[in-house]
């Protein structure tokens, strides 16, 4: 799927929790947990808005798209960050590597 959601990643840079930003959007955390893993098919605008509210934060920093992996699933695509140019992979539920990632300061993620 070329749409890639780096909800993970805003949690680990604005350091919340996926319960509490579920509380606090009025989702249940088992779909803000679909969503967060790529897996969701859909997503309402005011959802979108709501996550944004919460964590002050653009659409385009939740949702990116990845230009010619029609075929990859949202988990497994692989994703270059503008600022260091390195290739990344957005494998199985990887938030919490990626939060000590931004938690080290590493330019790719944070």
């Amino acid at each position: 799927m070329p749409i890639v959601v780096n909800l993970d990643v805003m949690l680990a840079k604005r350091k919340r929790r996926l319960g509490d930003l579920a509380d606090a959007i009025g989702i249940s955390i088992q779909n803000l947990s679909i969503l967060k893993t790529g897996k969701a098919k859909a997503m309402r605008f005011s959802t979108l808005s709501a996550i944004c509210r919460e964590l002050d934060c653009r659409p385009g920093d939740i949702l990116e798209y990845v230009p010619g992996d029609e075929g990859a699933t949202a988990r497994a695509a692989r994703v270059v960050d503008p600022a260091c140019g390195r290739q990344r992979r957005g494998t199985a539920s990887s938030s919490q590597n990626k939060m000590a990632a931004v938690a080290r300061g590493h330019s790719c993620l944070a």
